[in-house]
């Protein structure tokens, strides 16, 4: 039996196992079993060659559409960048990976037109895999629906996560250390639904024999094997909605409501018109907001502070780590900085490398010489 049929058949005795106390440990054997046949799956694929889709990340962030055929990404990333991505009223109009540049608060978003998704896609359907890698290197994925078929989000969703794209959620908060013998023991800060028996059964399917385990939050089965496999990205995610511009009014309640039913909550969706250009301001402010960044004003030495081109970091950054985007000899020559913005308690405070930045702040760097 090849690995495929492997997978297949796993995936079969999952779904025809009933769970319960009694199952549980037998279906978190069989779930590692799976993430591990689809490892070693995707390693043959990779060995294998394929053309693939090489896109060099550029600029402060990257963002991914993420759609079925024909829904709009090509006319919305020509309407939002410079770019040239062909358009058509067809599917599979875009073959290849096509890159733009959105200019937005003085950063660079680079914004990535795929090639549509087809059911299976995560599977290898359609060139699915290599579509699937550029979304992975994202930092951001958007859902581009069209106004007409809310219901493609679960089906996109569920394509991502078998390629092993968690949105809108961190990574488990687990720690494994390996030890010479004493077997496998776990500790946990929260309270489990999973038994102790369970946990063990998937760290011994995942080859561990002696190992200290600590989960320091709630998980079922599969976000424990997320824990453990190192293999899996997670990216925030937005919503918007296509071809707003092609329906009545009395039609977008129905739209809601097919949103509330997929828990997206249509406020929080962006509706546009790409074709007319219209929406895009709320949703270039969206896609800002969902990455999370901020501005950084730089006074520079001579020229006073710089307004045009900030430095763009995400949200939480220190000095430090705006001496290491800066690059250089920055962090190496440090002595202290002066900030003034929402993160000083007064202007010109001095600052060390731990001081955490805001939106806005002015930043001078003195350094030695």
């Amino acid at each position: 039996m090849g690995l495929e049929e492997e997978i297949e058949a796993l995936r079969e005795e999952i779904t025809n196992t009933p769970y319960n106390k009694s199952t549980e440990s037998h279906i978190g054997r069989l779930k590692a079993k799976l993430a591990e046949k689809k490892e070693k799956l995707e390693n043959q694929s990779s060995a294998g060659g394929g053309e693939g889709y090489a896109v060099e990340k550029t600029g402060d962030a990257t963002v991914a559409f993420v759609g079925f055929p024909s829904v709009g990404k090509s006319t919305l990333l020509n309407s939002l960048t410079a770019a040239e991505s062909e358009v058509g009223a067809y599917e599979f109009t875009t073959l290849n990976v096509n890159p733009g540049m959105l200019q937005y608060n003085g950063a660079n978003i680079q914004l990535l037109d795929v090639p549509g998704l087809i059911e299976g896609a995560a599977h290898g359907r359609g060139g699915g895999q290599e579509v699937l890698s550029v979304v992975r290197a994202a930092d951001l994925a958007v859902f581009v629906l069209s106004v007409f078929e809310i219901d493609q989000y679960e089906r996109l969703r569920k394509e991502l996560y078998e390629n092993k794209i968690r949105l809108d959620s961190t990574p488990p908060s687990i720690s494994i250390a390996k030890k010479g013998r004493g077997g496998i023991r776990v500790t946990s800060s929260a309270d489990q639904d999973i038994s102790e028996n369970v946990i063990k059964e998937v760290l011994r399917e995942r080859g561990y024999v002696n190992a200290n385990v600590t989960l320091r939050e709630k998980m079922d089965i599969d976000r424990l094997i997320d824990g453990i496999m190192d293999n899996r990205v997670y990216i925030p995610s937005m919503v918007t909605v296509n071809k707003v511009d092609l329906i009545e009014h009395d039609y977008a309640e129905k739209v809601y409501d097919q949103l509330r039913d997929h828990d997206i909550d249509p406020d929080e969706a962006v509706f546009i018109s790409a074709e007319e250009e219209k929406g895009l301001d709320a949703l270039r402010e969206k896609i800002w907001d969902k990455l999370g960044l901020m501005r950084i004003y730089m006074d520079k030495p001579g020229r006073g502070v710089d307004y045009d081109e900030p430095l763009v970091l995400p949200y939480g950054s220190t000095i430090e780590d705006a001496c290491e985007r800066l690059g250089g000899e920055m962090l190496e020559r440090f002595r202290f900085a002066r900030v003034s913005g929402p993160s000083a308690k007064h202007d010109e405070q001095q600052v060390g490398v731990e001081h955490e930045l805001a939106d806005e702040d002015v930043l001078r760097m003195i350094l030695r010489k």
